[in-house]
């Protein structure tokens, strides 16, 4: 047996329904589909995406990847993606397991191995070919769901080996790069994680671009080159899939969830939400709960 196919195996022990599921270990989740999804839009943490079998197709704006069982997703900072899987059946359902990046102990290791981290022009999303060592650790990281007992001691442990290994990769210098305080990807990460922790209030561009470290002109062309989008654009859709977790997750009414997300006008995000989902609210979230294969973020 392959070590991708020993991964299947584990990660199909722990997650046997279709769907995500967050584990005892902090930064791993585990995802199943036992048929192909349609595209969802969704806020991609910054993560290792490592699939174990099946293919998905992942893109933003006019970009697309395809990842599988031979290749990796890395995920640089928190970006907004549009995915679906692609290949899955009952018989070989997709299975993938995500692995967040922990940015302090990424700084860490930048700073143990010295010497400053170049500017990079990778992108802060790619597709690369797996190695054995970067799957063995994974398969390592999964298996202390068996081990409950060695979690606190070894996952750090594993999760720092996994970040080792994507920097001496051949993204390494992107990741190098985005950990450097005065960075535009660290500026930028800066001014996401804001907009992500605020994104339900009236944010200014100002602050933001001051929390960032950039004036407001900087931020907007440097966000805009990470994201595709603008900050603004990018608080809305954060709104727009809060609004829709409350729905399907919680009951709300499209008005209430409208209203906690931060819309004053009903027929704003009623407009909006249409836009970005493809339906009025109470029909989105209609089909989704007649279609379980459809909720696949990741």
């Amino acid at each position: 047996m392959t070590r991708i196919a020993d991964l299947a195996a584990l990660v199909a022990r722990h997650i046997t329904r279709t769907g995500m599921a967050s584990t005892a270990v902090k930064r791993l989740s585990l995802f199943r589909a036992d048929e192909p999804t349609v595209p969802l839009p969704a806020v991609y943490d910054a993560s290792l995406c490592l699939i174990a079998q099946g293919a998905k197709r992942v893109s933003l704006a006019d970009r697309s990847l395809v990842y599988d069982a031979t290749h990796y997703l890395l995920v640089s900072v928190d970006l907004p993606l549009v995915g679906h899987v692609t290949e899955a059946s009952a018989e070989a359902p997709y299975l993938c397991c995500k692995i967040d990046i922990d940015q302090a102990a990424l700084a860490d290791l930048i700073l143990a191995a010295g010497g400053r981290a170049p500017k990079a022009d990778l992108p802060a999303l790619a597709v690369y070919r797996s190695d054995d060592d970067l799957i063995d650790a994974a398969i390592r990281l999964v298996r202390l769901l068996e081990r409950p007992e060695d979690i606190p001691t070894l996952a750090p442990l594993i999760e720092r080996e996994i970040l080792y290994r994507l920097l001496s990769g051949p993204h390494g210098a992107a990741l190098r790069y985005m950990a450097v305080a005065d960075s535009h990807l660290n500026q930028v990460s800066r001014a996401i994680a804001l907009i992500r922790n605020g994104f339900d209030r009236q944010l200014r561009i100002d602050d933001i671009a001051a929390a960032a470290g950039m004036s407001p002109s900087s931020l907007h062309e440097h966000f805009k080159a990470v994201t595709k989008m603008t900050p603004l654009e990018y608080q809305k859709q954060l709104r727009l899939q809060e609004a829709r977790r409350l729905m399907l997750s919680e009951g709300a009414t499209a008005g209430s969830a409208g209203f906690a997300v931060g819309y004053d006008s009903a027929s704003q995000f009623n407009r909006e939400y249409a836009r970005l989902f493809g339906a009025p609210p109470r029909r989105d979230i209609e089909r989704l709960q007649t279609s379980g294969s459809l909720l696949m973020p990741v």
